[in-house]
């Protein structure tokens, strides 16, 4: 086993957890990351779908007790049922739109340049956001209405562009309906789970030619590796957020994405067009 290719799996796999849950695009990461260790040949987009669903066993998990509960108080529960029918809404408007357009936009956008627009875009936004004088009036994601969720799944249309940061666009389209920042944050977990597990079907239907057992290993040490640093990051994030503003996550956006375009501008990094 080539020991290079484990380690290239190990760093791409803290990458993706990292990344996943933080407002800042795992996408636009893994591609840039992917550019620069070499990793973005057709078996890396592969492996990019199997350590997402580490990522997504990571929220599970954390949120086991929530999930179950959903699941077990269905046709019985209202608050259960308000809580599915919420992620339901939010889900529709960018699983519509990214199975119509998600062709075109990784034939045109998955690239170093475009993430990096995408980031500083999105880095100035989130700060304008957090500048902004707003008034939470949703504190938990029970009292959430199906007209929240579905702003907050409008929103999400945007992270179908990679450097936008799915988690982002939830976020910050939380916090512009009404949502406390743990409120948003939580709601942007929760629905992770049904988007990404439906991009993961998605994506390994589309490209199950690619997956060989001799990849085994190698997917692996990925999955770990993304299922336990999303853990953290996860736990993390929320303790932040409960203290802190997003500001931080929309500087970093700004700075990665100019150092990106500096470094190609110059010719110190080629990325791939």
């Amino acid at each position: 086993m080539d020991v290079l290719l484990l380690a290239k799996a190990l760093l791409l796999g803290i990458v993706e957890g990292l990344t996943e849950f933080f407002p800042i695009s795992s996408t636009g990461h893994l591609i840039v990351v992917g550019d620069l260790i070499g990793f973005n040949s057709d078996s890396g987009k592969v492996f990019e779908v199997v350590i997402q669903l580490g990522a997504i066993l990571a929220v599970l998990w954390e949120y086991r007790a929530r999930f179950l509960s959903a699941a077990a108080g269905i046709g019985r529960d209202p608050q259960a049922n308000r809580f599915v029918f919420n992620l339901f809404v939010a889900f529709l408007p960018a699983a519509l739109c990214g199975f119509l357009f998600i062709k075109a936009i990784k034939a045109h956008l998955f690239n170093a340049p475009s993430v990096a627009m995408a980031l500083i875009v999105g880095g100035v936004i989130l700060l304008m956001v957090e500048r902004k004088t707003w008034v939470a009036r949703v504190h938990s994601v029970d009292d959430m209405t199906w007209k929240d969720a579905l702003k907050v799944g409008i929103a999400q249309i945007a992270a179908l562009v990679p450097g936008t940061s799915r988690s982002g666009a939830t976020i910050i389209g939380g916090m512009l309906s009404g949502l406390d920042r743990r409120t948003a944050a939580e709601f942007s977990f929760f629905l992770a789970v049904p988007m990404m597990f439906a991009a993961t079907v998605y994506d390994v239907y589309k490209n199950w030619a690619l997956f060989s057992s001799a990849d085994l290993p190698v997917f692996a040490v990925g999955f770990a590796a993304a299922f336990v640093s999303a853990f953290f990051a996860v736990r993390g994030l929320i303790r932040y957020v409960s203290q802190h503003t997003f500001e931080a996550f929309g500087w970093y956006r700004i700075v990665f994405g100019v150092l990106i375009l500096l470094t190609g501008h110059f010719g110190w990094v080629t990325w791939q067009s």
